[in-house]
């Protein structure tokens, strides 16, 4: 009979786990400039995954012609307004550079009567407007004229990385028809490893975390929805110009978790400046409702879709965004999703555990 060596299996197996790991760690650096957009595009399909049903059923369950429907919207969604954004900013370049090199004739008119009026803030504000309406253009042209310069600088300079966002944009749009087509398989195939890693709490943990991103994509949709129509239905009553228009623009600043007060705020001063002071102090009012109820109405909505603790759910919407950006709002909340079942999952079980232990201790009568 033969004996192995004490050391022998010891060093299979740490060279089978450094064999693994260098593996892991070649495959990332490979899909890392991919990684972005597989997220995003494993974000939106889950969201959509109902929708892409609903398609399906009404072409006749054909499952080819709804993975093209799905991402022909996408790519209207995504590829067209960022491409026509791009060529209005290449073909007005000229004049941007133009506009940065306007100043040298500028003059400020000194500042209206209801300025001075505002509550807190009035007479700072009139008299810094004094004093910059005082100046000279030469003055105001030295003053100004670097700054501007760097913004159509920094302007111009974005197009090449708004480029390389179209390309991310185009890779998370070929992304989603991919799973779009194969969703059940991937489904299974993540549920499957989730179940080799943690059992059956493990697969529940999965399907908790697509629930989350569904949850999340409607909470930040939903709430961007009501902030713009919020906004939109202010802009409707003040009698502003082209309420349509900006309403969707509020909408799409939402979405990006910007808000809507870059557009309700030089609305006030619009309003202001045309001497509506009624109009424009109850638009001050009214921003500041639609800029913070997001804060109340995405935990809700939320919530309504996964059945999480509400603190939860805010701290991961919060530390997400902040940690990851707009991306963060998805991810933030799923891994705390993850973290909490699975944390649940063990404190329950070790419980169940300790009260069997005490019912086999105790004495037969």
């Amino acid at each position: 009979m033969t004996t192995k060596a004490p050391g022998t299996d010891v060093v299979r197996t740490t060279l089978a786990v450094l064999f693994i790991g260098i593996l892991i760690a070649v495959s990332s650096w490979v899909l890392r400039p991919f990684l972005s957009a597989l997220v995003w595009a494993t974000m939106i399909v889950v969201t959509t995954w109902p929708l892409m049903l609903g398609v399906q059923k009404l072409l006749r369950d054909k499952r080819a012609l709804a993975v093209t429907v799905m991402t022909a919207v996408l790519l209207l969604v995504f590829i067209i307004p960022f491409t026509i954004a791009i060529v209005a900013i290449i073909d007005r370049s000229d004049e941007i550079i133009a506009w940065s090199k306007s100043f040298g004739t500028l003059s400020v008119p000194p500042p209206p009567e209801w300025v001075e009026k505002l509550p807190l803030v009035g007479s700072k504000i009139a008299a810094r407007w004094q004093r910059i309406s005082m100046a000279g253009a030469a003055e105001l042209n030295e003053r100004l004229a670097p700054y501007a310069e760097k913004v159509a600088s920094w302007l111009l300079a974005q197009v090449g990385s708004v480029m390389m966002m179209i390309v991310q944009f185009l890779l998370t749009v070929i992304i989603s028809a991919v799973l779009f087509a194969n969703g059940e398989k991937a489904a299974e195939g993540v549920c499957l490893f989730a179940r080799r890693l943690g059992g059956r709490h493990g697969e529940d943990a999965a399907i908790l975390a697509a629930r989350a991103v569904r949850a999340v994509a409607l909470g930040v949709v939903g709430t961007a929805l009501i902030q713009s129509l919020l906004g939109g239905l202010g802009l409707v009553l003040s009698g502003v110009p082209a309420a349509a228009l900006l309403t969707a623009v509020m909408f799409i600043l939402c979405v990006a978790q910007i808000g809507p007060g870059l557009v309700l705020i030089p609305v006030v001063v619009w309003l202001f400046w045309k001497d509506q002071t009624l109009w424009g102090s109850i638009m001050i009012v009214w921003t500041i409702v639609a800029g913070t109820i997001d804060n109340i109405i995405r935990p809700f909505l939320i919530k309504r879709g996964a059945d999480l603790p509400l603190l939860l759910i805010f701290a991961g919407v919060i530390g997400g965004l902040i940690a990851f950006g707009v991306i963060g709002l998805f991810i933030g909340p799923v891994m705390l999703a993850v973290t909490y079942t699975l944390l649940e999952a063990w404190v329950l079980r070790i419980e169940l555990d300790d009260e069997r232990a005490q019912q086999e201790e105790r004495p037969v009568e």
